[in-house]
């Protein structure tokens, strides 16, 4: 498994596309909600890497359990920080076909011009 915040398609293939900036990007706001680096994290021996446990506890239902317990007692609206993680993974997809581009990242974090049910059919 990849960690970092190189896209898959970059480490696996040498291939580089306008979608692994996309992928960085969204390892970054994982890693801002949840107070984890990327490199190095460890949530039980031997245990997947933070984009997999973030896509774990989605699966799972909980995705709120990544949330930084910083943000967890001081942030007033808890759904703009689960956006925020629903919108990172959606841009660490595997698959750079699956990730929007840069120009449609705007427009999904600012939410003016695409809601989040356009968005939850993207999760492959």
């Amino acid at each position: 498994m990849y960690s970092g915040y190189m896209a898959p398609e970059y480490v696996f293939e040498g291939l580089f596309s306008i979608k692994s900036d996309v992928f960085s990007f969204g390892v970054l706001v994982l890693e801002i909600t949840s107070g984890k680096k990327s490199r190095g994290f460890t949530c039980e021996k031997p245990g997947p890497t933070l984009i997999g446990h973030a896509w774990k506890l989605m699966k799972e239902g909980k995705v709120a359990e990544i949330i930084d317990m910083c943000l967890r007692d001081t942030y007033d609206n808890i759904e703009e920080v689960l956006r925020c993680i629903h919108v990172g993974l959606l841009f660490v997809q595997q698959s750079p076909d699956y990730r929007p581009n840069m120009s449609t990242v705007v427009l999904v974090l600012s939410g003016d011009s695409v809601t989040s049910t356009q968005t939850t059919g993207l999760f492959h």
